[in-house]
């Protein structure tokens, strides 16, 4: 049997793709950058290629033969394995750009693009980025350029440059000024505060932080909806407080992601390294009786109860959308459908409530809306229909 991707046989082939399947080094940009060094008209291809290999999630330790058809073989083999152990209850998503299986008579399992039904085309509506300063002027952000930020008296507190704005480090004044960043839906942001921590912010998100840090006082800011990444600088004088609504995070230096989007029933924080504490924001910060988080396991506080819960948890999938890639892991529809309405600013309304509970898994990394929503029709036979950029799934 004879395996083909969309013709592009020679990259599955090719030295670069055959030293990476056989390594344990996790894929990178460079990657594909030196393969289009080689085959600059290879583009598209490239593109494909890449949807591809993200839709096996293998792990290449797993195929350590020195001999790369056996290994493609043993790849291809696991694709079966896992498509047989599919049930009506748990769906393996396929990424926009799908795998295709040349047998020796020469069937395709997908139809050619030219046959593919017609929809609409979705309008993404262009919202803007706005930082609001201190005395509520609002700021529209316009993205990739390079310009200073001014205060509501024409001072000069720091610059922006493309997709982040850099405040500058300046002697602390008894008063605080606070600034709120405001991202939408379909974006993202990078913001360095004045002590050098940097803050990622995605879809949907609203940070609240001063434009300077009080020397003798906690660095306190308020992720007041939506999603954010801290790398926090370090000093032990002065702990960095998130604020979450509900609840505290209190660190001296680290790394680790918040979500608390208003519709989700609780607030996640993961932590990459270093370490946290979380606690209720309604009561004095208690060390002995705060909840101390570990890297790679994940914090759910309860929003109802106000209980934590405390498990392992792979960085990876809550830290992709800061590289602009969306990782489901046995995610509920209903839930995948919230997530992408974020990323991609459109509105989706579920009329097939039979989905709602079974689950998908899927990684989508340059593939737009239109790309996904095909997927799920191929595949799963999931109507919609299209009217500007509200998407409506029957």
């Amino acid at each position: 049997m004879k395996y083909n991707y969309f013709g592009v046989e020679d990259f599955i082939k090719d030295e670069y793709f055959q030293k990476w399947i056989l390594s344990t080094d996790e894929m990178t940009d460079n990657f594909w950058e030196n393969w289009l060094l080689k085959h600059p008209n290879k583009k598209d291809d490239v593109a494909e290629a890449k949807r591809f290999i993200l839709l096996m999630n293998f792990n290449p330790d797993e195929f350590s033969d020195t001999d790369f058809n056996t290994t493609w073989q043993n790849i291809i083999e696991k694709r079966d394995y896992v498509n047989k152990k599919s049930s009506p209850k748990f769906y393996i998503l396929k990424v926009a750009a799908l795998l295709v299986l040349f047998l020796n008579l020469g069937y395709f399992l997908l139809n050619q693009k030219t046959t593919k039904k017609a929809h609409a085309k979705i309008i993404i509506p262009n919202k803007s980025i706005t930082l609001k300063l201190e005395n509520g002027t609002t700021k529209v952000i316009k993205e990739n350029i390079n310009t200073s930020l001014e205060n509501s008296k024409g001072k000069v507190f720091g610059n922006q440059k493309g997709n982040e704005l850099i405040y500058k480090k300046e002697i602390e004044k008894e008063k605080i000024a606070y600034n709120t960043l405001t991202v939408p839906y379909g974006k993202r942001f990078k913001v360095k505060l004045s002590d050098g921590t940097i803050v990622h912010l995605n879809s949907g998100t609203s940070l609240k932080y001063p434009v300077n840090f009080i020397k003798g006082q906690d660095r306190l800011v308020f992720l007041e909806n939506g999603e954010a990444y801290f790398e926090v600088a370090k000093d032990k004088e002065h702990p960095f407080v998130v604020n979450s609504n509900q609840m505290n995070i209190r660190v001296l230096g680290t790394k680790f992601n918040v979500s608390s989007y208003p519709e989700d029933s609780s607030i996640s924080t993961v932590l990459v390294e270093g370490s946290v504490k979380i606690y209720d924001a309604n009561k004095t910060y208690n060390p002995k009786t705060a909840f101390l988080l570990k890297p790679n396991f994940k914090a759910l506080w309860k929003k109802k109860t106000k209980k934590i819960e405390i498990t392992n948890a792979d960085v990876d999938l809550y830290t992709a959308w800061i590289y602009g890639k969306i990782i489901f892991r046995y995610i509920t529809f209903q839930d995948m459908l919230k997530k992408l309405e974020r990323h991609y600013n459109v509105e989706i309304i579920d009329n097939n409530k039979t989905l709602d509970n079974k689950l998908f898994a899927a990684s989508f990394d340059i593939e737009t809306i239109e790309d996904v929503l095909e997927t799920l029709n191929t595949n799963y036979h999931i109507n919609y229909t299209i009217k500007d950029n509200k998407i409506i799934i029957n």
